[in-house]
């Protein structure tokens, strides 16, 4: 649930920061508030619905967001629009699939930042060595996300045994 607001009010903030047009070098930049009643009225409610939910957090969640906004606003242009394009990708994925991608996301930040960074290393090599398997490799993490939690320590154990094997 924090998680969807959180990314709401990111789009919110987005909306708002990142989503007038480019203008003249000259031409004064228009405030927030003045982007805001250029708006259409429905929009205008859903800025509201997300800053009434913003009000309602925690303290320390709206510090979080807070932080999360200035990060953004720190990242160089390419990054932004990397992860933008995650964002429209994870939107348009079903909600199952959202839910796969939440649960992997937790599992991810379960282990030690170690093991995070040795797997990460591991793709990234992989993928170097072999780009023609890109999808192949998506094609298998998309299977992977449908498993259920039993289907997959199956499988985590048929490839010890293939391993093992070897």
């Amino acid at each position: 649930m924090l998680g969807r607001m959180t990314a709401g009010l990111l789009t919110v903030a987005l909306m708002l920061c990142v989503g007038a047009p480019a203008r003249a070098a000259n031409a004064p930049t228009p405030t927030a508030a003045e982007r805001f009643e250029k708006l259409p009225p429905e929009q205008k409610e859903a800025l509201r619905a997300k800053l009434r939910e913003f009000k309602a957090m925690s303290p320390e969640d709206q510090a979080r967001v807070r932080a999360n906004l200035q990060r953004w606003r720190q990242l160089p242009p390419e990054e932004r629009e990397r992860l933008k394009t995650n964002l429209r990708d994870f939107q348009k994925l079903s909600p199952r699939e959202r839910q796969a991608v939440r649960e992997q996301v937790r599992e991810l930040r379960g282990l030690t930042p170690e093991r995070r960074a040795e797997l990460r290393q591991r793709v990234r090599a992989y993928l170097k060595e072999h780009p023609e398997r890109r999808e192949q490799m998506l094609e298998n993490m998309r299977r992977w996300r449908q498993m259920s939690r039993e289907e997959r320590q199956e499988a985590r154990e048929r490839l010890r045994e293939r391993r093992r094997n070897k």
